[in-house]
Parts: structure tokens; sequence; C-alpha cells
């Protein structure tokens, strides 16, 4: 992101009163001053709202009764199932929360109810099942004589769900915390915070939290029944509240704090000693000890969540967290583990070509980014749309487009009352079903800079099949024929949402916290910083600034892969320095190159964090821009003459052997360049960088420009004029290599594909989408590619819309061979111009 879209908002200096830093200090156990000065810009400022923030024993949470008459109709119904011997199910939901949700009613009420006889719970699959209550699922537990169904984290909207469940003799009660509807539903209770005024301190309560409140409750009405405390439930409160993403305030922030306690206290003992066992593990797997609330966000709740948006069944996960038996709960967290590294792959790949249909758009004249592709997994489209949105400053909405055993097997389920949509709302909101032969787009959404999402697409309700969600995420579906129109009124409808106020799109604002010195970074700045966890919306990680500082000892792993693209989850080491330290301090800077880093003095801002793996402390680069005193050289470089050379007219017989290469590495690296023909792979050595693939976008070039810069190499242009081939040709190559990988049953990758095809990923994805109205079934697993159809299965006729699928895939290509020439023949002057241009807007 550039610059003149990312925003330094630096807070002013303020000093607080010595009383209250002297109070702040016999908490931090050091001098209290960094601590006391962002507590009181957070706007805590009196003495007993101060401690109750510190410390979690001086905070007075809210009874459980503060739900009002709701939570007694709920004891009361909890109870008359237990005299009465009623067989309960829990019915939770598929993300951390709910499985968290779940986790902490099966061992509250498990404590008044026995556990698989008259206490069940009910998990939705994420791939077949939409969230919330649904009609398979309801008669399923009547079968099972059900009485009584506790929800968690769900059911605020399942009007005709819960009639059904009335009409089978089941009663409701509903606990979660998501959107209400006008009316209230026709259940025994409801228990959501959101019946409560936004000022009370309950009313940012996720699922588990309003879980934990009803069997509190429980705890108080019949207090004698538990064998366990109700503090063993607190370290799963904490992971669902962290990892649901809510406003850490009121109780909160104190049943947060409480949990991670005693996580950390249970991780340090002895697999056997371990009250979560599971957790445990889960803690071992990504090297974390549990102390702090990243190791949630980032470690616990990243795994729960895969399991779901790989496997579809996250039932286990309830047994992985409640479950004492080592060996068993082992397994559960090595296939959790193994489901993580899955989620992981594919969302690599999702980012990847994500990030090449970015390419394409113009987003000067963009408002919401919608991306589409064949056979994405729906699992993991929230993932991706999330950082789209957040590099863009963009509303993103990612879709995935239904293959055919998809469209059969929801037509059949449509037909019982259920969807599959991927993200973690209740779908109040359903039109009319398409009709089964209708293929449906489904994904998600993420917004950005306060841009109300939801009535973005709650406005377009007419076009679309199911959707739900609040203002920052929605989750979606809907017929494929209505993607143009839905793309055209939604970008439509946000030009009016947000009138004149332009700095909603493409911008991102950072707020500095606290500006500091090299020297100033260690233990004694973290331990006062580590006073505000847990830190989460509403209590951001505090933003350092460090000025005129500069970097040294910089490298990364990876520059690009063998396919000559950027890889994710690459991340840049250093040494940060300036004038306060003899020596400088680790970071570094997650997703970015070393190229990226200017040269010679800057600003930057950074997190503080304790490294547990390496047992370091270290600071992570959120921002960086160089100051205006280094651009001085770096324009004398740029407006070199030769800086950038034009070896076009060379490529063909470089590339036929006949001349000899400037700047090459000779005959090894002849014979080496083969297979990279196809990318744009550096051939360097010590004075030059060498383009060999023609581009298509600037975007391309732009990595090539700050490599060049950072390593003061001169920048060769050599890629060779494009081949003209007809498109209706590659039409035929790409048939014909369909026919060829389903005869004989073998795969490709995408390179592959686009090297025999000569063609960029965007046409690819157009052409095997096109395939599939063609009866060819594709599928991408792990990177390769499969394409099958039955021998029995014969090429339909050509009709209007399979001749209009083919001729779009045309088009594509000749805008992709259009801009393959224009960018051969543009002239070198225009190169350097933009290579100047984009290199200054970075450095602003």
């Amino acid at each position: 992101m550039t610059n003149d879209q990312l925003q330094w908002q630096i807070q002013p200096t303020i000093q607080p009163p010595e009383w209250f830093i002297q109070e702040v200090r016999q908490h931090a156990g050091t001098s209290g001053h960094y601590a006391a000065q962002l507590l009181w810009q957070r706007g805590i400022r009196e003495p007993e709202q101060l401690a109750g923030f510190l410390n979690p024993v001086l905070f007075k949470p809210a009874s459980p009764f503060a739900f009002g008459q709701e939570m007694w109709w709920a004891i009361e119904r909890l109870q008359q199932a237990r005299n009465a011997g009623e067989i309960v199910a829990i019915w939770g939901d598929f993300d951390a929360d709910g499985i968290t949700s779940t986790a902490v009613l099966w061992d509250g009420l498990g404590q008044f109810f026995t556990q698989n006889t008259n206490l069940l719970y009910h998990i939705p699959n994420r791939l077949t099942e939409s969230h919330g209550l649904n009609y398979q699922g309801i008669e399923a537990l009547a079968q099972q004589r059900v009485k009584l169904i506790v929800t968690c984290d769900t059911g605020s909207t399942n009007i005709s769900e819960i009639e059904l469940a009335k009409q089978l003799g089941i009663d409701v009660i509903v606990t979660d915390h998501h959107t209400l509807l006008p009316e209230r539903l026709a259940v025994t209770a409801i228990i959501n915070p959101r019946n409560l005024s936004p000022e009370h301190q309950l009313f940012n309560l996720s699922g588990v939290a309003v879980a934990y409140k009803l069997v509190e409750a429980l705890y108080e009405t019949l207090p004698d029944i538990p064998k366990q405390p109700l503090e063993d439930l607190w370290d799963l409160v904490a992971i669902g509240l962290i990892a649901d993403l809510v406003k850490l305030s009121g109780d909160c922030r104190y049943l947060a704090q409480l949990g991670i306690e005693k996580l950390q206290e249970d991780s340090q003992k002895s697999p056997a000693m371990r009250r979560r066992p599971g957790v445990g593990r889960l803690l071992e797997y990504c090297k974390k000890s549990g102390d702090r609330p990243t190791d949630i966000s980032f470690g616990i709740g990243p795994r729960i969540n895969a399991v779901s948006r790989i496997k579809g069944d996250a039932r286990f996960c309830v047994e992985l967290l409640t479950s004492r038996d080592i060996k068993h709960v082992e397994k559960l967290a090595r296939e959790t583990e193994l489901a993580n590294a899955r989620r992981k792959s594919l969302q690599k790949d999702v980012e990847q070509q994500a990030a090449q249909k970015l390419t394409e758009l113009d987003l000067s004249t963009t408002g919401v980014i919608i991306l589409t592709e064949i056979g994405w997994p729906v699992g993991v489209l929230g993932l991706v749309a999330g950082q789209i949105a957040q590099k863009t400053g963009r509303p993103t909405i990612l879709l995935t487009l239904e293959e055919a055993e998809e469209q059969e097997s929801r037509g059949a389920e449509e037909q019982r009352g259920r969807g599959a949509e991927e993200d973690n709302y209740s779908f109040p909101h359903s039109p009319t079903p398409p009709l089964p032969h209708s293929p449906l787009a489904r994904g998600s959404a993420r917004s950005v800079n306060q841009i109300d999402l939801y009535q973005l697409v709650s406005d377009q309700a007419h076009l679309l099949h199911r959707f739900g969600g609040h203002p920052f995420a929605a989750g979606l579906s809907m017929p494929v024929e209505n993607i143009p129109l839905f793309t055209e009124a939604i970008n439509q409808r946000l030009r009016q949402q947000i009138g004149a106020d332009d700095n909603k799109l493409g911008s991102r604002i950072i707020s500095v916290d606290l500006t500091v010195t090299v020297a100033e970074l260690g233990i004694n700045l973290f331990r006062e910083l580590k006073l505000l966890e847990p830190c989460g919306m509403g209590n951001p990680v505090p933003q350092l600034l460090i000025k005129d500082c500069w970097f040294e000892n910089i490298w990364n792993r990876n520059i690009q892969d063998a396919g000559g693209k950027k890889v994710s989850y690459i991340k840049t080491e250093f040494q940060i320095c300036d004038d306060s330290a003899q020596i400088g301090f680790p970071g570094i800077w997650w997703g970015h190159y070393k190229e990226e880093i200017p040269q010679g003095r800057c600003d930057a801002i950074v997190e503080l964090d304790f490294n547990t793996y390496k047992k370091r402390y270290e600071v992570r680069v959120i921002a960086v821009r160089s100051l205006l005193s280094n651009l001085a050289p770096i324009q004398h470089w740029l407006t070199q003459t030769d800086w950038i050379l034009d070896w076009r007219n060379q490529a063909e017989e470089q590339r036929s052997g006949g001349a000899g290469e400037r700047g090459s590495g000779g005959a090894e690296e002849q014979r080496s360049r083969g297979a990279e023909e196809n990318h744009l792979e550096p051939m360097v050595d010590r004075q030059t960088l060498i383009i060999r693939e023609c581009p298509t976008n600037w975007d391309d070039l732009q990595l090539w420009f700050r490599r060049a810069l950072q390593t003061k190499q001169k920048l060769a242009i050599a890629y060779p004029p494009p081949q003209p081939v007809p498109p209706s040709q590659i039409w035929q190559q790409l048939v014909g290599i369909a026919k060829y990988l389903s005869r004989t049953g073998k795969t490709a990758t995408q390179a592959q594909l686009q090297q025999k095809l000569g063609i960029g990923d965007a046409c690819l994805q157009l052409g095997l989408q096109t395939l599939t109205k063609l009866g060819f079934q594709v599928k991408n697993g792990d990177g390769y590619y499969q394409i099958t159809k039955h021998p029995e299965l014969e090429t339909p006729n050509l009709d209007a819309e399979i001749s209009r699928d083919i001729e779009q895939f045309l088009a594509a290509v000749r805008e992709e061979l259009f801009r393959r020439q224009y960018f051969y023949e543009i002239p070198l002057s225009t190169i350097r111009s933009v290579a100047y241009q984009t290199t200054f807007s970075q450095n602003d």
C-alpha cells in the first residue's frame, strides 16, 4: 500500500497527573510513565476504573441475572428438564466462538445433566449446512427424544426453524450475541446482550461469554450440585472471546483476563495434570505458552477455525477442548494441526490467484472489489477477502462458483431446507431459492473504514440467494448470472453511501500512540505495554513511532517462488537502529521483502512483542517511510539515463542463442533458462537484473523497480515480442489439453498450463471455467489441476450461452495479447518515468 493511501495519525503527548502515574507504577513495577500515558489517552482516568482495568480481582462483574426475566425463564426451564429427566441438546456453531460456546455448555450443563445420556450437542457442517438452526438437524434431534434445545452463538433469527421445533414438541432457549429481529422469537428464553443498552457492561459479550453467563446463573441457583468450580470454564471463555474479535471492555475484558491466567497456569503443568490437555497440545503445536492474547488470536483460534474450513465437520473440536484422555486429544490435536496446514496452503493458493486478478482491476474506478473463481475453497474466502480489503482500503467480496456435482447436491439440500454459506452469521433474508439447474456463486465479504458492508449487500437482496452478516463482514450466495448486475448495483450504492467522503475508499489510518527510541525498547517498556492486555477492538495494541531510524542486517528467505510470484507468509528480518543506542534491536516485517525497506534514515511504526520461540523481545513493523533528506541520492540514481536498459530488440537473438548475453552468467545460465522463460525470473549478476517475460501490467514491474533501487543494480528489459497466436487456436489447445488429461487421468500444474498455452493466470482461470460449460469437471488440489469428463457425455451443442462464454474467453485472451504487445512496444522513456513516479510515491 502506498503512503497516499496510508495516513499516519500521531496522538498528541499527554502528561497524566502525578497521582495517576503513581497508581500505574504500583502495577507496572517500572516507571509507569508510558502505561499511564496510554491509559489516560484511552479514557481510563478514574481510580476505581483504573484498578478494575488493570486487576480483574478489583473488577465488579455484572450478575448473570442482569439479563432480566429472560435469564429466569431459561433457568426455570433447565430445572424443569433436570427434574423430569428430559434430554437436552446443545446447538452450537463451527467457528472458534461457537465451538468454545458448545464446550462451555457441555462442561457447564454437564454438571447438572448426564453427558451423552441427558445431554447431547450438535455442530452444523460448515460446507453443507448454514449457520444457525436447520430443519434436518431439528428433525434428527426430535428422533432422539430431545425436549429442549439450548443454542449458543446462534439462533436469534431462526423463525421457521424454531416453529418446526415447537411443532415437534421441542422447547428452545437461545443464547447468542448476533443481531436481533424486531419482534421477539417464540422461544422459552432468548439471552442476547443486544437486548441491553450499548452502554451496559455486558453489551459486547461474544457467544461463549453469553453461554458462560447461563451456566453461571445455574451455578448460583443450584449451588450444591456442581462438582467442578465455575472457574474451570474461564480458559474456554477467553479463547472464544479473543478469537471472535469482540470489543474487549467491561465483562469481556474481565473474563479474558481471568481466562488467560487459567490458560497459562494449565499450560505449565505436565500433560497428565492439565485440565485441558487438548488445549495444551495446541499451544505446543503453535509454540506458545498461553500467557498472551496473541497466543489465542494467532495460535489456538485459527487452528480451531481451520477444522470446519477444511473438513466441514468440526464436532471433534469440542472433544479436543473438553476430553481428559491424553492419547485421544493428541490424535485430535494432530488432526487439527494438519487441517490448519492445509488451510494455509489453500489460502496461499487463493491469495496468489486473487492477487493476479486484482492487478487487472482499475482501482481508481472500483469501489467494491468483487473477484470470482471456479473451485475456490469457500472456507478460506473470508480470510483472503479481509487481507485484500486491508491492503486496498476497499470492501472486498470473493465468490467461488459451484461445480456441477455441488449444484446437484445443493438442489437436493434446498428441498430439505438447508443452504451452504461460508461465514459466521445467521441468515434472516432468504429470497426464493434458485432452480436446481441454476449455478450459484458463494462467498464472503469484508469491509474497511467504517463502510457498512451489510447494508450494501442487504440493498441487493433481490439479486441474492441467501446472505447475512454485520457491518464489517458478510456471507452471501447468488445465481451466477446475477454477478454482473450485483457488481454494478453495489458499487453504485457505495457511491451513494459515502457521498463526498472519498477518504473512506483506498485509505487507511494508522494511529500512533507513543514516540520512543531504540534504546527504550526492551523488557521495561514491554512490561508497561503488557498492562493494557488483552488488546483488541476498543483497546488496540499500542503503536510505537521510532523517528530518524535506519535498518541493518536485512534479509529474508525467499524473494520469489519457482514461478516468479511473491511468496505468501514471507517475512523480512532486520536490526532497527537510531542514534540513541549503539546496537540495533531485532525485528520482523511480515509479508514484505527486503527491497521494500527504504535505504537510509526513515520513520517507522512498530509494535513491541516477545517472541516465545526465540526467547527475545522484538518489534513488528507496521509501516515505514523515508525521510525527505534521503530522497536526493535516490533521485540521483533514478534519473541516471542508463538505469533501465532496453534489450528488447536483442531478446529473440538471445533466446535462440545467437548473441552473447550482456550482464548474464553465460552458457550455464542459458541452460537453466528453459524452465524459467515463462516467469519474471531474474538473471542476476553483479551489475544487472534482467526481466525475461513481457508483463501485462505495471504492478508486474514495480517489484523489479524496488529490487534494482535496493541493490543499486541496473535493470534490463529483455522480454521478446509476444507470439502472434490466434485466440481461437489457444482455445482449441485448451480443449485438447482437457481431453488429454481426462483420458489419461494425469494432472497439470498452473505453471505448466500457462506455459503450454502462453497465457496468464486470469485468462487460464476463465478458460477453465468455460470448460465446465462443455461438461468437464475441473478440480484444483494442492496446486495440481485434474480435469475429468465422463466418456458417455458428449460435448453439448454450442448454444448461445456457451458460445457467449467462449467469446468472453477469446476476448480476454485478445486483451492480454494486446497488453503484452503494449508493454513490448512502450517507449523506454515511459518505463523510466513510471519507475521514478512509483518509487517516489512509496517514499513520500
